[in-house]
């Protein structure tokens, strides 16, 4: 897994305890999804920067090439798990995703007792679109079952959904108010998808509703079994974090998840660190900066250099990064080696009379502010927090970009390619991101609750996680390694790409 797609789910997932397989909660459950339809949302006098983030010209281009691969995908995977053989397949299903964009829908799938996934689908059509879905959709499930009521198309793709079915007809009437609920059984739905067990997330509950100028997203994480964590006083290295911010992230109690991790192994330190914080400073596009509580800098230092050369020997041999990688330490810093000449790696021991930690950056931390804003220790002081994570997106998602685009050239990956349909959006949407805070609290033996706040959803990180998906050759997969046709050929790097600055709100 790309070192990108790791630091999202430790940094902004924060699923401190993934790994375990027990039975959840709703054991057949793989998903319950409430989606109101764009026409719906954008009727709302509030929406105007979330209107622009998925309404835009270059949102309305990312929609449809999404569609036109998720259409190409799900037809094979239809054929192939119903045995039904449709000439054109993908092209028949295609418009059924135009529907799913713009109209109001629920969905609930459920693993039967043979282990095979059974659905029903409520959505609101007209008659002709209507008359489209059931027609399309008996090419696939030849045993499915329609019913219309008040406007909405009820589907069942066989006698065993019939139960679900009658339960969205009920769900129909409720009249939802929520922009998007869901209930997803991750560990259920790997089944199928094997890759996610990868990520070992839990079963996710979550709605996203619009009561003013931001999106709120709140939800629970479902843990199959006690969660044992260690939450102890945050220790927050107050004389080398600094402000003017435009990102702050303080996370805790996750030296267990860590140590559960199979690609965290080379790099495992005794003891495990189970606190870190992350910051950015305006300006400088590289001066993001990662800070580890531990007990004895200078013997982790030391752990953490022989770690780093074994680890980079191996990879350097296989062929992993874009030029060979090395380490160098002197005194109490490690510099890495062959990085390009306008950034500095390190890893520094630090003390100050917080404790001793290790500092690590790609540029100086040169201090230009004053003290920890207030309001920031009042943040830090709820109980139970876990994970708190505040940013100007606006202003972030450049440094994001330039951090990703290069973490992805030096390990042998596509980026983001300048005229790509997902950077394109990024970089239209990106003014109108404002302030974006998450947390993370423990809430339950087996529970934890998160609450965000912002103007699009979605932190600068997750914008580019997201555009690098939607973009990969093997989408709905999301594979972005080069195949290199001879053994010393490296990608062509896409320098407009890396240095394109997004402009700041």
């Amino acid at each position: 897994m790309h070192p990108m797609k790791k630091f999202a789910i430790i940094f902004n997932l924060v699923l401190v305890t993934a790994g375990l397989r027990a039975a959840l909660p709703t054991p057949d459950l793989i998903a319950q999804i409430h989606f109101a339809g764009v026409q719906k949302i954008f009727t709302a006098k509030n929406v105007t920067a979330f209107t622009n983030e998925f309404g835009c010209a270059e949102a309305l281009a990312l929609r449809k090439q999404t569609a036109d691969k998720l259409s190409v995908w799900l037809s094979g995977w239809l054929q192939k798990n119903t045995g039904a053989t449709v000439a054109d397949g993908a092209a028949k299903l295609r418009p059924l995703f135009d529907d799913l964009q713009k109209s109001e829908w629920y969905l609930d799938a459920r693993a039967v007792a043979n282990g095979k996934p059974t659905a029903a689908i409520a959505i609101k059509l007209g008659v002709d679109r209507a008359q489209l879905w059931q027609s399309t959709l008996k090419l696939f499930f030849a045993t499915a079952i329609f019913e219309q009521t008040g406007g909405w198309l009820i589907f069942a793709s066989d006698a065993s959904a019939q139960k679900l079915a009658d339960g969205l007809v009920q769900k129909v009437s409720a009249n939802d108010t929520a922009w998007l609920s869901a209930d997803v059984n991750w560990p259920r739905l790997a089944q199928w998808y094997p890759k996610l067990k990868e990520l070992g997330l839990p079963e996710t509950q979550f709605t996203v509703t619009a009561p003013d100028d931001n999106l709120w997203i709140n939800g629970r994480f479902l843990f199959p079994e006690n969660l044992s964590l260690q939450l102890e006083h945050w220790q927050v290295p107050t004389n080398t974090v600094h402000p003017p911010f435009v990102s702050f992230t303080a996370v805790r109690g996750f030296a267990a998840w860590l140590k559960s991790q199979p690609w965290s192994l080379p790099y495992a330190l005794s003891p495990a660190p189970n606190q870190a914080f992350v910051w950015a400073l305006p300006q400088v596009p590289y001066q993001t900066f990662l800070a580890l509580p531990v007990a004895d800098a200078a013997s982790v230092l030391a752990q953490v250099y022989a770690n780093l050369q074994t680890e980079l020997n191996h990879q350097n041999a296989a062929g992993k990064f874009l030029a060979p990688l090395s380490v160098e330490q002197t005194g109490n810093q490690i510099s890495l080696m062959g990085m390009p000449p306008f950034l500095s790696p390190y890893i520094q021991a630090v003390r100050e009379p917080a404790g001793q930690f290790l500092l690590a950056g790609g540029f100086p931390n040169i201090r230009r502010g004053g003290p920890l804003p207030a309001d920031l220790s009042q943040r830090l002081a709820q109980k139970n927090l876990l994970f708190y994570h505040w940013e100007i997106t606006a202003e972030r998602l450049p440094q994001a970009l330039n951090f990703s685009q290069l973490g992805l050239l030096m390990t042998v990956r596509r980026q983001l390619e300048g005229e790509s349909t997902a950077l394109k959006w990024i970089q239209k949407v990106s003014p109108a991101m404002g302030n974006n805070v998450t947390e993370i609290f423990q809430t339950g033996s087996a529970e934890m609750t998160f609450t965000r706040k912002s103007v699009g959803g979605f932190t600068a990180l997750e914008l580019l996680a997201l555009g690098n998906w939607l973009e990969a050759p093997n989408f709905p997969g999301c594979d972005l390694k080069f195949t290199l046709q001879k053994k010393n050929r490296r990608p062509q790097p896409a320098p407009a790409a890396v240095t394109t600055p997004l402009p700041a709100k």
